[in-house]
């Protein structure tokens, strides 16, 4: 058991100062001057700490994205102490470009790696082709009887995707909103957006043919460029989620500002750091001029931008923790410090660096310079 004293708490809604009792995984009891007579109990004393979930990350190459560059540059797996450092407890992994010295096995192995490993790990099916990779054979049949798979991933507007027309990405989204709908699972499909011409045409065009719900398409990378994002604030405001992705174009900050400017609500919108995919640009001829490789530390570093910008803490937490849980239907217990939900925490000190990681109960880093490794680290 482990208890957390006198901690300024953020749910993200700040609650003032209190202490949080955490038993098997999960938070049981949140309140003031609790003392409990208990036999192994952990106690931190956090009167000098900031708590708040941990950092849902909903878009990681956990086995390595790249390799548009050959063999050279495909990038390696993940290892468990940068998502440690990073502050994320709950991550979703997914293929990239390279689906064929890839697979969703083996994301599928990493992810169960992962989860084994201390912090809480799911995955998507498919990838950047049409001709979508699967475990099963089928799309549905991966989502609902393959743990940790929660949806799908699917690329548009890119000169390295497939070029699905609306036929195709309509089947590929209902079969994935189907199979949430049996197993209990999100079921969205997560729209890598490229710089092509048409932007979220396809999207829109599917939307007005077909009756899906808009909440099933979660295009990411949207700040890319300045004709999609402005595609993407439409979408935002038709109800849409959005997933702006760190150190891309636009920074997520300045999106945010711009949005709000708008008046627009910003509760369906979240942040990514793309992490352990490829950078890459390309001449006009498609050859490839720059390959380098994206951090998971983006989403803690964007989280401070928004903070030395004057968002307040409650508020800058939401857009990597309680509305990422939502877009993925983990926000029963995911994304909040509440009683009941799983005791992912993160403990900052005043000056909003990271002290402790606490995942499914168990630190995975403290103040002392303990940080849990990885089996091969």
């Amino acid at each position: 058991m482990l208890l957390i004293k006198n901690a300024k708490l953020f749910s993200p809604k700040f609650l003032g100062q209190k202490d949080i009792l955490v038993c098997s995984g999960k938070i049981i009891y949140i309140g003031e001057n609790l003392s409990p007579n208990l036999p192994n109990l952990n106690t931190i004393d956090a009167t000098k700490f900031i708590a708040t979930p941990g950092f849902i990350d909903k878009h990681i190459h956990i086995t390595g994205g790249g390799g548009e560059g050959g063999f050279k540059t495909r990038v390696p797996e993940i290892m468990l102490s940068k998502l440690i450092e990073a502050g994320i407890t709950t991550v979703v992994g997914l293929l990239g470009t390279d689906s064929t010295t890839r697979s969703v096995e083996n994301l599928v192995a990493k992810a169960k790696a992962l989860n084994e490993e201390g912090v809480t790990c799911y995955a998507h099916t498919g990838a950047y082709d049409l001709k979508t990779p699967t475990i099963t054979g089928d799309i549905a049949k991966d989502i609902v009887f393959i743990d940790p798979i929660i949806g799908i991933k699917l690329a548009i507007s890119d000169h390295r995707s497939s070029s699905v027309n609306r036929d195709e990405l309509a089947h590929i989204v209902s079969a994935g909103r189907v199979a949430g709908m049996l197993s209990g699972k999100s079921g969205h499909t997560t729209l890598h957006m490229g710089d092509g011409q048409r932007g979220l045409d396809l999207v829109r065009d599917v939307l007005c043919e077909y009756d899906i719900p808009i909440t099933f398409f979660q295009p990411t990378h949207v700040n890319r460029n300045e004709k999609l994002f402005l595609q993407s604030v439409e979408f935002l405001k038709d109800g849409g989620y959005i997933d702006l992705t760190c150190m891309l174009g636009l920074s997520p900050l300045n999106a945010v500002k711009r949005i709000k400017d708008a008046k627009i609500c910003t509760d369906k919108v979240t942040i990514s750091s793309d992490g352990y995919g490829s950078f890459s640009s390309y001449d006009s001829d498609g050859r490839l001029l720059k390959i380098g490789v994206s951090s998971v530390m983006a989403t803690m570093n964007e989280f401070k931008n928004f903070i030395n910008s004057g968002f307040g803490i409650d508020e800058a937490l939401c857009y990597f923790t309680k509305n990422v849980a939502k877009s993925i239907a983990l926000d029963k217990k995911k994304g909040e410090i509440s009683v009941g939900f799983d005791a992912d925490i993160l403990l900052f000190n005043e000056d909003v660096n990271l002290e402790f990681v606490i995942a499914n109960g168990e630190i995975l880093k403290d103040n002392n310079g303990f940080m849990k490794k990885g089996t091969y680290e």
